[in-house]
């Protein structure tokens, strides 16, 4: 893969990125309306590749933000045409690396010394590149580490960036800048504290071992005296990614033990330690042939407030689900719903949402729960579709939904395509029963 000398960092350079994207996909447009001329499927095929193509070149030179945008779009694999989904997905571990070079300036100016100073090899060419920062193997005293270097200026861009996207995120979801910046303030939040790799450290080394219980599971362990704000240091864990893992079609029983371990681990962080690693992507976790699994990057972490915990989590229990008016409460507590919505919109409002919480919810209901089942997912696909263009939820004005809902949703959302993509029943906790005592408990 093609390595990067340099990142545009500069504000005037970024949004450049932006316009030549907008230029190619313009010409893009002028070539498929001759085309579909004379075969339109295919015409549309090509554009969709030539599209994807245009974007994934700009944001993965540009990497932080702009990249991380791509790589959580590219879990959606019911939002966009597969052609992006594809090129997407190689934000997760595949983006363009950093040149060496780049990599010995950041050894320098983050711990003093050039990577063969401080360790007895370190592979120059990275192992696996992603939004934020990419992955070199280093050996040192016979223990094998994996070091994880932050691209240049990712940090100082966050901002920026996201001022980049405004205008379209407010036409889309027909938001004024208020009420988008109740959401980018949660975002921009999430993504200074990814890159800032001390805290990821910390994060690491605690939540680690408040799971390190859980079967089939592996944690890396930090490194502190070779980790930096901007370099992060830990111990090399075996494993393939999921794509590989795949290929080599392991059987249903390690795909069951691998989907087992990945739901208990997130049942503990959301439900006991209410404290969780909200970036659920294949990048993100290593797979053995065994069936047991590797988890990396704690950079992403959720902290759940037992306000918006009880609220939220309330939405699955049979007392609410069951009872419009206890529902009803619930959606304006949460800000699904809105004071000033007309009295038929927010019930309009109200059944469009709670179908589909109600099908998010199925596996909650459950003893075992098989995410292989391609029905279940063309239903969500279907019904999230059928929303996107409903035009009177579109033409609801504010923004719906608590800031705090933005990264569990995604959290969920994650799980369930990994799961899905292995393929894995699992035995699911009855949550409903525990919720219940617990939020009950909280409550008073």
């Amino acid at each position: 893969m093609k390595e990067q000398g340099k990142i545009p960092v500069g504000k005037v350079q970024r949004a450049t990125k932006f316009v030549v994207a907008g230029a190619k996909i313009g010409g893009n447009y002028i070539k498929y309306q001759g085309q579909r001329l004379f075969d339109s499927d295919q015409a549309k095929a090509d554009l969709d590749q030539d599209n994807a193509k245009a974007i994934y070149s700009s944001l993965s030179e540009l990497k932080g933000s702009a990249l991380k945008v791509a790589q959580m779009l590219s879990l959606d694999t019911g939002l966009l045409p597969q052609a992006y989904t594809d090129q997407f997905a190689q934000a997760q571990y595949k983006a363009p690396p950093l040149s060496y070079p780049l990599v010995v300036r950041s050894f320098k100016r983050e711990l003093g010394q050039e990577p063969l100073e401080l360790f007895d090899r370190f592979e120059s060419k990275a192992v696996a590149a992603a939004s934020i920062g990419q992955v070199h193997r280093a050996e040192k005293n016979g223990v094998v580490y994996a070091v994880k270097v932050q691209y240049p200026g990712v940090a100082d861009s966050i901002a920026s960036d996201l001022k980049l996207v405004r205008p379209i995120a407010m036409r889309m979801f027909n938001l004024n800048a208020s009420d988008l910046d109740h959401y980018l303030g949660e975002v921009e939040e999430r993504l200074l504290e990814e890159c800032d790799y001390t805290l990821e450290l910390e994060r690491s080394m605690r939540l680690s071992a408040l799971c390190a219980d859980l079967e089939g599971i592996e944690f890396s362990r930090p490194e502190p005296s070779m980790s930096s704000g901007k370099i992060l240091t830990m111990s090399w864990l075996e494993g393939i990614h999921m794509d590989e893992f795949l290929k080599t079609q392991p059987s249903q029983v390690i795909r069951d033990r691998i989907g087992q371990s990945i739901w208990d681990f997130y049942d503990r962080q959301i439900h006991e330690l209410r404290e969780v690693h909200a970036d659920p992507h294949p990048g993100n976790f290593l797979f053995q042939p065994d069936g047991r699994l590797g988890v990396l990057d704690f950079g992403c972490v959720k902290t759940l407030t037992p306000s918006f915990y009880q609220s939220y989590f309330r939405l699955i229990l049979p007392d609410s689900t069951s009872n419009d008016d206890a529902y009803r409460q619930l959606m304006y507590e949460l800000r699904y719903l809105l004071p000033e919505d007309k009295p038929s919109d927010a019930e309009y409002y109200l059944e469009r949402i709670k179908a589909l919480n109600l099908l998010l919810g199925m596996p909650f209901r459950s003893a075992e729960f098989d995410f292989g089942d391609t029905d279940y997912f063309q239903q969500i696909y279907a019904l999230s579709e059928s929303l996107s263009k409903d035009k009177r939820l579109r033409s609801a004005n504010g923004a719906r939904g608590p800031k705090d809902a933005i990264y569990i949703n995604r959290t969920y959302f994650g799980l369930y395509t990994l799961l899905h993509q292995l393929k894995a029943k699992v035995q699911v906790t009855d949550r409903t029963a525990l919720l219940q005592r617990g939020l009950t408990a909280e409550a008073v």
